[in-house]
């Protein structure tokens, strides 16, 4: 059984920095493209960044240049590196993985709270 767990949210001041992980566990095959995702109250969930298993990377416009996305294939652990945090980027963040068959699994979720 495919399971993400997240970790890394939290409490930050503006201008901050925080660093979520996301380990998938129960994976026998090689993943495709990882990813980040968040949904502020009230708004769609939207993309953050990604990375393919060649580690080619894209960043949504609001977070280009302050966000940085890794992944460790050994570990099957993707993070995101998130600086010079707003009180926009209050969120729930997901980590998202792509494994062959168009197979999708999404983690739980974490929450991060960016102060004025």
């Amino acid at each position: 059984q495919v399971q993400l767990v997240e970790s890394g949210g939290g409490l930050v001041q503006a201008g901050g920095s925080l660093r979520l992980s996301c380990a998938a566990s129960g994976i026998s095959f090689s993943i495709n493209a990882m990813g980040w995702y968040r949904q502020a109250p009230g708004k769609q969930r939207e993309l953050v960044a990604t990375i393919t298993s060649g580690g080619t990377t894209t960043y949504s416009y609001s977070v280009k240049g302050r966000f940085t996305i890794s992944r460790d294939n050994a570990k099957n652990t993707v993070y995101l590196q998130m600086n010079s945090l707003k009180p926009e980027d209050t969120a729930v963040y997901y980590c998202k993985i792509e494994v062959p068959g168009a197979r999708i699994f999404w983690g739980q979720g974490t929450q991060v709270t960016v102060s004025s």
